[in-house]
């Protein structure tokens, strides 16, 4: 490699539970079948979206609801759940740091620390338990062929990792060497010498996964696929970070997520305070499944409706009017653009995701 790079051996990790943790899932987590916070002036687009999803559902057509952290940290990941349960949805999805505070709150029952103080200090993400764990259930995943949501979801509802035995993998990848999973699985070996980890199952214990979502989800076999960024979540600055293993499965997840927008056609798609990566995933997916569909001589997706969830005011902008000028700052926000160009019904829900999630639960449910 021609240009300098730190030698991320040398990083120095923390225990987790050693850090100032500012979120207890158990103090803040949402109560599913409580009455839901009145909704104001938003009652009646959630009574729309409520029915729009009811009607996708009777007709088989996808459900699919993509999340920003916020979501997880503000103790909404119960309602996502019991929107899982009740199967009204068919497809989750998030980013790197949906991942680990729903991680974190499984393992710890805390999560959210302070980047002011941390980041100075050297010690913002340096935490051995959330870099260790995520980071081996995505090179473990990998080495199987899983997405990076199914495999840190298995891990927390298995309670551990099963890591095959190291001489039985070495003959796997000598005896293929050609097959897709060769690399990966030559990943996983190099990661369990350099590491020192033996075969076999390895505990790892998570007292709260009653409120994950990544768990809730692979135990209904729902997909709930993750859309990172190398370098952008805290789990590269820890030893056993592999950006190899985060793209492999994430890029299985990117399919995944395609194959959900295939059957769009009539169905509803919820993006919940995720204001780049939502759009950004969406519009690529949504292009691939016309190309497949269309190559296939069958009708591009149609008749669906896209409901966004945010507390921006949409830069002020009328979206009904169409798409504002380049001069307009509003024409530089994503998150309405984007989907404003995609076709089929836009709805835009300006407000509090957990007051927008618990209403729309509560009429799904006839409450």
């Amino acid at each position: 490699m021609p240009y300098d790079a730190i030698d991320a051996t040398r990083l120095q990790v923390l225990p987790l539970a050693a850090r100032r943790s500012y979120i207890e899932i158990e103090k803040e987590a949402a109560q599913p079948n409580a009455p839901p916070p009145d909704a104001g002036p938003l009652a009646p687009q959630i009574d729309e979206l409520a029915n729009r999803i009811q009607a996708a559902r009777s007709r088989g057509a996808s459900v699919m609801l993509t999340y920003g952290a916020h979501l997880v940290k503000n103790g909404a990941g119960t309602l996502l759940n019991a929107l899982i349960e009740k199967g009204w949805l068919t497809h989750l999805a998030t980013q790197g740091a949906g991942v680990i505070h729903d991680w974190e709150f499984a393992f710890l029952g805390r999560s959210s620390e302070s980047v002011r103080d941390n980041a100075p200090a050297g010690r913002f993400g340096s935490w051995d338990e959330t870099g260790k764990w995520i980071n081996l259930a995505a090179i473990v995943g990998a080495a199987e062929g899983m997405g990076l949501g199914e495999s840190v979801g298995k891990m927390i509802a298995e309670d551990g990792l099963a890591l095959p035995m190291p001489a039985a993998l070495a003959d796997a990848i000598c005896a293929r060497p050609d097959d897709p999973l060769a690399g990966a699985r030559a990943d996983l070996l190099a990661t369990m010498r350099r590491f020192g980890l033996a075969g076999g199952r390895v505990a790892v214990k998570h007292p709260y996964k009653r409120y994950s979502t990544l768990a809730c989800a692979y135990e209904h076999r729902v997909p709930l696929t993750v859309h990172p960024g190398i370098g952008y979540d805290i789990i590269v600055n820890h030893p056993m970070f592999h950006g190899g293993a985060i793209g492999r499965t994430s890029g299985a997840d990117a399919r995944v997520f395609a194959h959900g927008v295939l059957n769009l056609t009539g169905g509803v798609y919820l993006s919940v305070g995720s204001a780049i990566m939502s759009p950004q995933v969406f519009e690529k997916a949504f292009s691939a499944a016309n190309n497949l569909l269309l190559g296939e001589g069958r009708p591009a997706v149609k008749d669906h409706t896209i409901a966004i969830v945010d507390l921006q005011d949409g830069g002020g902008w009328d979206w009904s009017r169409g798409e504002p000028p380049k001069e307009n700052p509003a024409y530089y926000l994503r998150f309405c653009k984007t989907f404003h160009r995609m076709g089929g019904r836009l709805d835009y829900l300006c407000g509090d995701n957990r007051v927008v999630l618990a209403n729309l639960l509560a009429r799904l449910e006839g409450r």
